[in-house]
């Protein structure tokens, strides 16, 4: 059944976008929820599914026919993820949207260390030509992601030197994302940087993750050519490990800092610590 909504919302099967259709569910609002698999779309009141992927110019703009405001969650990582956004951006322009909300990546910029931040900066670029009014979301590292950075052997590696990183937890991402959805307006041309409460090192992380689990985890600083043999077992494509590696090398380089209040400001409530987000049951 058709839903009269002027909000839609992208990546309702991912963990942040369905996050933030299931808070804006709660409160009442109708929303679109644009997915590529319908069948894995979350079932929830005044939400109407359409399908779309954004390669696919003539499905994005038949999904956001009168829509006003599309919450944007950053593709996939792939070689043409920025072909991809553009294609999406000019799709959602062309069906008259009025604006979008984009989940970026903190630091984003043309020379940033981190590869898969320059396509931010790349797609933030091209939002700004579109016209379209926006708000800009640059997202830290995922703090709930810290965890997974352990190896069998409860090693993290990387070439990450003694660098702070000011992770964020990605339930705050999507209570600043919804307060910002539920009222674009007084957003609008705004880009917030979006951490937790500290910056932490990644042996101070590593620690974190030995008190909440009681599993010893500890942080094995590599050198460049060290980073690229320890992950050549994986078989991944070369940008996908030059996105691994240089990862490590920002948070070296410190391109993950400073703090920031954006959080607290937007969302209003603090930051999520990493010591909080472990303690939370599974």
């Amino acid at each position: 059944m058709a839903i009269d909504a002027a909000l839609a919302i992208t990546g309702a099967t991912g963990r942040l976008g369905g996050r933030v259709a299931r808070q804006l569910a709660e409160r009442g609002v109708n929303q679109r929820l644009v997915v590529r698999d319908p069948d894995r779309a979350p079932a929830l009141d005044g939400a109407e599914v359409v399908r779309a992927s954004y390669d696919d110019a003539g499905a994005v703009r038949r999904a956001l026919e009168g829509v006003e405001t599309v919450f944007m969650v950053s593709g996939a990582e792939q070689p043409d993820r920025v072909a991809q956004h553009r294609t999406f951006v000019d799709a959602a322009a062309a069906a008259g949207v009025t604006r979008l909300v984009y989940t970026s990546f903190f630091g984003a910029a043309p020379d940033a260390t981190f590869t898969l931040a320059r396509d931010h900066w790349a797609t933030e670029q091209h939002i700004r030509a579109s016209g379209l009014a926006f708000t800009f979301l640059r997202d830290n590292l995922y703090m709930d992601f810290v965890p997974m950075m352990a190896g069998d052997d409860g090693v993290i590696r990387g070439p990450a030197s003694n660098g702070r990183a000011a992770v964020v937890a990605q339930d705050d991402i999507a209570d600043v994302a919804v307060a910002v959805l539920l009222a674009p307006q007084a957003h609008e041309g705004v880009t917030y940087d979006l951490t937790g409460p500290e910056a932490l090192s990644m042996a101070e992380m590593a620690a974190a993750l030995t008190e909440a689990t009681g599993r010893q985890v500890t942080f094995q600083d590599e050198s460049i050519d060290e980073a690229y043999t320890s992950r050549a077992s994986y078989g991944a494509p070369k940008w996908q490990v030059d996105a691994w590696v240089s990862t490590y090398l920002a948070i070296a380089s410190g391109e993950f800092l400073p703090v920031s209040d954006a959080v607290a400001k937007v969302a209003g409530h603090p930051a999520t610590s990493l010591a909080e987000l472990l303690a939370r049951p599974a």
